[in-house]
C-alpha cells in the first residue's frame, strides 16, 4: 500500500476513535465482517479492509473472491455480510423447462432468491472499471481489436482458431484463450456487451475466477488473449499489455478518462458492493462501509481503478445513511 494521504490518514484517525458510529469515548469496535464476490472488486475491498483494520484492531475483515455470481449465492443464503459485484444483481426470473413464467420450475434471479430468504440489501456503487482485453508483452502484432472481431473470437460456436482467422495478415498461430469463469460478473458483462447475451460464449478456453491465474497464462504465451479488470493490467504491466478497442468510434485504450467520458464503450462499467441491511445494524459493519465510501476514490485509484464523480459518490453515501437510520 502506498503512503497514506493526509485525508485518508485523518479518516483513519476518525475510524480509530469510533467516530464513524459513536463518540470518541465509546467502546472500541470488535467483530468479524465477511465479504465475497467479484475478483475485479476484490483489490478495492481488500485495500479498504487493510486500512480499516489498521485503525480497528478488534475487527477482522475477510475478503474472498468466488466471482460475482458465486458470491451472490453465499450472500443470498445469509452466509456473507456483503458481496462485491462487477455487474448489478440479476432481477429477472426466467421460465423453466415448461416455458411458462410464474410457475414452480422458474429459474429464480439473485434478487428473488435473496427476497425469498429474507435478505434485504443495499446497492453501493464504489468505483468504475475499464474491462481490458489483454495480450502478452511478446505479442507485437495486435494493437487494436474491434468489437466485431471480439465477438467473432469469443461467441458461442466461434470458428476462429488462429490469429489469421481474425485478420489474414496476422500469424496463423492458435489463439490461447483465457477468461473468467461462468460465476464471474466480468464474464456476464463481457459476454452481454460483446456477444449480445450474458453467458453466451465459447467454452474452449482456460477459465479461472482468479485474475492472477489468467495473468500468468497470458504472459506465458505470445499468442494468448484474455480479458479482465484494468487493475490487473496496471499491476502486471511488465508481463502483459491491454490492446485498444474500437467500439465504432475508433481505437481507444482503457483508461480512467476513457471510462468516465464514455469513449471506451462498451467495456467501461461501474463496480458495486451489496451490503446486507441486517449486517449494517452491527456497529463494526456500519463503520466499515462509512469508511469504505469516505476513502473509495483514493484507494480505488491506488489499486488501478477509477473513482466516482461527486454525484455518484453522494448518492452512494445517501443510500448507506438511509439504511443506517
Amino acid at each position: 500500500m502506498k503512503k497514506l494521504s493526509v485525508a485518508l490518514a485523518a479518516a483513519l484517525f476518525v475510524a480509530a476513535c469510533g467516530g464513524a458510529t459513536a463518540s470518541p469515548s465509546g467502546p472500541a469496535l470488535t467483530g468479524d465482517i465477511s465479504i465475497d464476490g467479484s475478483s475485479t472488486v476484490y483489490p478495492i475491498a481488500e485495500a479498504v479492509a487493510e486500512e480499516f483494520q489498521n485503525a480497528n484492531s478488534g475487527v477482522q475483515v475477510t475478503v474472498a473472491f468466488s466471482g460475482t455470481g458465486g458470491g451472490f449465492k453465499k450472500f443470498c443464503a445469509g452466509e456473507m455480510d456483503a458481496n462485491n459485484a462487477s455487474r448489478p444483481i440479476k432481477t429477472s426470473d426466467k421460465p423453466g423447462d415448461d416455458g411458462v413464467a410464474g410457475t414452480a420450475d422458474d429459474v429464480l434471479s439473485e434478487a428473488t432468491i435473496c427476497k425469498n430468504a429474507g435478505i434485504e440489501y443495499i446497492e453501493l456503487k464504489v468505483a468504475l472499471d475499464a474491462l481490458a482485453v489483454v495480450v502478452s508483452k511478446e505479442n507485437t502484432f495486435v494493437a487494436c481489436l474491434t468489437t466485431d472481431e471480439l465477438k467473432a473470437i469469443w461467441d458461442l460456436d466461434s470458428k476462429v482458431e488462429t490469429w489469421a482467422d481474425v485478420r489474414a495478415e496476422w500469424p496463423a498461430e492458435k489463439i490461447d484463450l483465457y477468461g473468467p469463469g461462468a460465476d464471474s460478473g466480468t464474464f456476464d458483462y463481457f459476454t452481454e456487451v460483446i456477444n449480445g447475451e450474458a453467458k453466451r460464449s465459447r467454452s474452449d478456453y482456460t477459465a479461472s475466477e482468479d485474475d492472477n491465474t489468467l495473468v500468468t497464462g497470458i504472459s506465458g504465451s505470445q499468442y494468448a488473449l484474455g480479458y479482465f479488470g484494468l487493475a490487473y493490467v496496471t499491476e502486471n504491466a511488465d508481463k502483459i499489455r491491454a490492446v485498444e478497442i474500437d467500439g465504432g468510434s475508433g481505437c481507444t485504450a482503457p483508461s480512467a478518462d476513457a471510462a468516465n467520458d464514455g469513449s471506451y464503450a462498451p467495456l467501461g462499467r461501474p463496480l458495486f458492493v451489496y451490503a446486507s441491511v441486517a449486517a449494517l445494524a452491527r456497529p463494526e459493519v456500519a463503520a466499515f462501509f462509512r469508511f469504505f465510501l469516505e476513502n473509495t476514490n483514493e484507494l480505488a485509484a491506488e489499486v488501478g481503478y477509477i473513482g466516482l464523480n461527486d454525484a455518484d459518490l453522494a448518492a452512494a453515501k445517501a443510500t448507506l445513511e438511509a439504511a443506517l437510520k
